[in-house]
């Protein structure tokens, strides 16, 4: 009686033992894998924030802004966090760490060689009633430790600072449990009643004894223990190091510090030039140890619109992250009908998962009842199985889905299939170990993981060629619009083959790059396959050795192969999805950049809107510059009151159009201030400014839309009145309607179909149309003849539309400003000459040189004009007879130049040449110069000008011959 309690409690530990022993092996694979995932996940999203502060800029620009980060400096920043990175973990012990790891995956290796050892020795030596099996929980324990060591082992080759502190908690956990399954096994071993009889049915006491096969397991059991142990006392020694190696460098710089402090400026100053610039530990512009700046400077790539060439080294977290920005463009924030849609749609994907899991048990109750009692168990029922799973690929629908590379379709395929295929993997692993035993879930959680994996790793490192793919996309495109906006110039340069080359060359190097992408698809899919075919053959065999064994029944099959059929649709999913979550990525990264960068001008806070404009404009000391090293307007003040008209003259690249676009807001002076109405344009809104200012630029572009869709734009609430007059005053209504649609007429791409001064035209009474007080004209009368230009020109100044207006000009045609209230002269982005145009001409200086050269251009249009009158007279008048050498003096008149004629009338003599002398032919050709020089003179209004041209007259009375007539528009002015 007194070993009566001694006794039962050697019966109630083995008991306890072999339940934690049991629990232990199941649940090791699993708290390991799970911990080790969650800690990666923590250990990224502390990591990238960290990371992040680097990024942030340190050099000050003009007015203490920060300047953005540029290339070389990010260069030099990621070298110095490799630097880094690299020093934490020196290559022996990352070696030591990788064959450590290596040893524990061969430890369990090992235990699955003994296993299989001593099942096949049990089949050859017992009887079959006495066949040993090693249970399900010690396959579990085995197979699973496999998977995730091998996982671990390749992020201790892929990660780029491993071993990290994942890699420490995960030793440390299994650490713990193999102590605990060692003892465990250890103290059912050394009892084995309990475990003997539920693995060997005829055991008997008599037959206990430790076999080799015990002595084997506790042994391995031992080694990877040691090697657990090794592991986590390594990592341990390294962080030391490291520590140690923080604080003494944390001491030198301390100690740097307080030399700098006591050394002089200049070696102060040495000391920085050397740290800075020097060759030492691979500095920013050094040469040793590989660094990354160099000697040479990488220009940098412009924000947004840079073609990457590779994949960024981002995490997940930063990626969706970055990506966040597009949600609330996305949620229907506004309308609660959409988000009840939407909360609808997630219940329908929770009933979905139900009925996946319905089905295939209802399935197996119907099998089971149609299923004889005594019938056969073998062969005959794999046939219906296998039609069911082939009829069953649910897959094929996942697989068929489009690519897409839209952030919207990237966020729906996110939501309703990516979330609900996670559901379906996590319901299946969960059902499987419920319904057919922890041996299935640990398969179908190996294959799922190892499947996920493969197809992760395979598609990143595709990622290059997707991008280069990408790129080639784009070039084809760009080439391809290049070629139709530009197809005017292709067609007058004969260049159609050329671009059908460019175009082809474009296209082959897109079909290479898709080639090769689609040669990787091609080689994931066929490991994709093999990996779950592997899984799915390893589950029949094992299922349909069990249904021999009367184990399970042939029900139970059939649901076995229905859950795994309708598990290959979410992991065949998950390949596709991948592929175009990456597209997607690739493809918003651009848009991800442009939703970054911030607009150059907005409203600043506390803005006003103008509310009423009179059309004041002042400038005061204004200075701009589109670079630093070469300012483009300097020191400008001038002022314009409302109703005058201020023309801009000078050459090219003077600072003309800068003003035009500081007057509408495309960019903010950086000295001085610019004021309408006595208020500072940076105090208004953009919005309220523009609303008062009309632009007529040089280059008209219209919308591919009718005559009337492109003169409303300005002013939709215009009636079509309103649009005929301001047609009128454009001098384009009669042209309009000329047309056989007239204001119903398409103007084709950009207006093509109109010709320059019809576009110029339009856009002019697209702004009457508008009604704004100020007015900005671009060169908007380039393209118009003298007379329609005047004519316009009178009406937006004299007319009503320009009372109480102010007009600013910016003119080449000299003549068309003369009428202008001030005239300001830029050169080199400054106001070198103001004033009146009289003015500007009594000064002499630049403006009136500009003024000269404008009239011999003038003057010498206008005696081409003349002289090809005349020429027209002399020959009408002359009888023209054939000779007999065969040449007619008809043809000489091809040599002639054939300017449109002038407006003004010419008395044309019906008599022929004889009977007059040349000296009245003479006098009639003088009063006809002196007729037409009198006829420009309200447009030329220099006197200079004027006896320039007299004297030409003059010189051209003295002509007695119509041949010199003839050469005179060659004549050297």
């Amino acid at each position: 009686m007194d070993s009566l309690p001694e006794h039962t409690g050697q019966e109630q530990s083995p008991s306890l033992a072999r339940s934690v022993l049991r629990t232990a092996e199941l649940l090791y694979p699993v708290i390991l894998l799970v911990i080790f995932v969650l800690s990666a996940a923590i250990h990224t999203i502390i990591t990238s924030k960290a990371e992040e502060r680097i990024d942030y800029p340190t050099v000050k620009g003009p007015g203490g802004k920060p300047l953005p980060v540029t290339k070389r400096k990010r260069e030099k920043i990621a070298q110095e966090v490799a630097d880094e990175d690299n020093s934490r973990a020196s290559r022996i012990a990352k070696s030591a760490f990788r064959y450590l790891t290596f040893a524990v995956i061969s430890s369990f290796v090992a235990n699955g060689i003994a296993i299989i050892a001593h099942v096949l020795h049990s089949h050859r030596h017992e009887a079959r009633e006495d066949w040993w099996w090693c249970g399900e929980e010690r396959v579990v324990y085995v197979g699973g430790s496999v998977s995730l060591y091998v996982y671990v082992l390749i992020t201790l080759f892929e990660w780029r600072q491993a071993p990290t502190p994942n890699h420490l908690i995960l030793w440390v956990c299994g650490l713990l449990g193999e102590v605990v399954i060692f003892v465990a096994s250890a103290i059912t071993l050394f009892d084995p009643q309990d475990v003997a009889q539920d693995v060997f049915p005829s055991f008997t006491v008599a037959d206990y004894g430790l076999s080799r096969w015990d002595v084997a397991d506790l042994s391995i059991a031992g080694i990877r223990l040691c090697l657990l142990v090794s592991l986590v006392s390594l990592y341990g020694i390294m962080y030391s190091r490291k520590r140690s190696a923080e604080r003494r460098l944390a001491d030198e710089e301390s100690q740097r510090s307080d030399d700098d402090e006591a050394s002089p400026l200049l070696g102060n100053n040495d000391f920085r030039r050397r740290s800075t610039y020097g060759s030492v530990n691979g500095s920013a512009s050094g040469q040793a140890n590989d660094s990354a700046g160099g000697s040479v400077q990488k220009p940098d790539e412009e924000a947004a619109f840079y073609r990457p060439e590779k994949l960024p080294h981002k995490t997940w977290f930063e990626y969706c992250r970055g990506y966040a920005i597009f949600f609330p463009y996305l949620w229907p924030s506004k309308s609660l009908r959409l988000q009840a849609i939407v909360v609808f749609c997630f219940v329908l994907v929770i009933l979905q998962r139900v009925v996946n899991i319905l089905v295939p048990r209802q399935l197996e109750r119907v099998t089971n009842t149609l299923e004889p009692s005594e019938g056969l168990r073998g062969m005959p029922w794999l046939d219906l199985g296998l039609l069911i799973l082939y009829n069953k690929r649910t897959g094929e629908v996942l697989s068929a889905l489009n690519k897409g590379a839209s952030i919207n379709q990237f966020l729906e395929q996110v939501t309703f299939q990516v979330v609900p295929m996670l559901l379906d993997l996590f319901v299946a692993i969960v059902y499987f170990c419920v319904k057919f035993g922890s041996l299935y879930a640990l398969l179908v959680s190996v294959m799922t993981f190892y499947y996920l994996y493969l197809t992760i790793r395979m598609a990143a490192t595709r990622a290059d060629q997707r991008r280069e793919m990408v790129n080639a996309d784009r070039e084809e495109e760009a080439v391809k619009n290049d070629s139709i906006m530009s197809y005017e110039t292709v067609k007058y340069f004969n260049a159609e083959q050329r671009e059908f080359a460019r175009y082809g060359e474009a296209i082959k190097k897109f079909q290479e790059a898709e080639a090769r992408v689609t040669w990787g698809i091609n080689q994931m899919n066929i490991c994709q396959s093999l990996i779950f075919m592997v899984g799915l053959l390893i589950a029949l065999l094992a299922c349909g050795y069990e249904v021999w064994q009367g184990q399970r029944n042939v029900g139970e099959f059939v649901a076995l192969v229905t859950y795994l059929g309708q598990l290959q649709g979410p992991l065949n999913f998950f390949g596709t999805f991948y592929r175009t979550v990456q597209s997607a990525m690739i493809s918003g990264e651009r848009l991800l950049e442009l939703f970054k960068i911030q607009p150059t001008v907005v409203d600043k806070p506390g803005a006003q809107p103008l509310k009423e404009c009179s059309g004041h404009i002042k400038w005061n000391n204004v200075g701009f510059s589109y670079d630093e090293r070469k300012p483009a307007l300097r020191d400008l003040s001038f002022e314009c009151r409302p109703g005058t008209t201020t023309a801009f003259v000078g050459e090219s690249g003077g600072g003309k159009s800068t003003i035009f676009r500081l007057m509408f807001r495309y960019y903010n002076c950086h000295e001085g201030s610019i004021e309408i109405d006595g208020k500072d344009v940076k105090d208004l809104t953009i919005d309220s400014v523009r609303r008062f200012i009309g632009v007529v630029p040089q280059d008209t572009m219209l919308f591919n839309e009718t005559l009337m869709y492109n003169l409303k734009y300005a002013n939709p609430e215009a009636t079509d009145e309103d649009v005929y007059e301001a047609c009128r005053a454009a001098a384009i209504h009669d042209r309009i309607l000329s047309f056989p649609d007239g204001y119903n007429t398409k103007v084709g791409e950009r207006g093509l179909r109109l010709s320059g001064g019809e576009k110029q035209r339009v856009a002019i009474a697209r702004t009457i149309l508008k009604n704004p007080k100020i007015i900005m004209l671009d060169e908007a009368t380039s393209a118009l003849d003298g007379e329609t230009e005047q004519q316009i020109q009178s009406k937006l100044i004299s007319g009503n539309f320009g009372q109480n207006r102010t007009l600013l000009i910016i003119a080449h045609r000299l003549s068309t400003i003369t009428h202008a209230d001030q005239i300001i002269v830029l050169h080199q982005g400054s106001i070198v000459e103001r004033g009146t145009h009289q003015e500007l001409l009594a000064l002499n200086g630049r403006y009136a040189a500009m003024w000269k050269k404008h009239c011999r251009a003038e003057r010498a249009a206008e005696h081409a004009r003349d002289a090809t009158r005349k020429a027209k007279r002399l020959m009408n008048r002359a009888k023209l007879v054939q000779v007999d050498d065969g040449y007619s003096s008809m043809l000489s008149s091809a040599i002639l130049p054939t300017n449109p004629p002038s407006p003004r009338t010419e008395p044309v003599e019906t008599q022929d040449v004889e009977g007059h002398d040349t000296e009245s032919i003479s006098s009639n050709d003088s009063s006809s110069d002196n007729s037409s020089s009198s006829g420009t003179e309200g447009t030329l209004q220099d006197d200079a000008c004027d006896g320039t041209r007299q004297q030409d007259a003059n010189q051209a009375d003295k002509s007695h011959k119509p041949q010199q007539l003839l050469n005179y528009p060659f004549r050297n002015d």
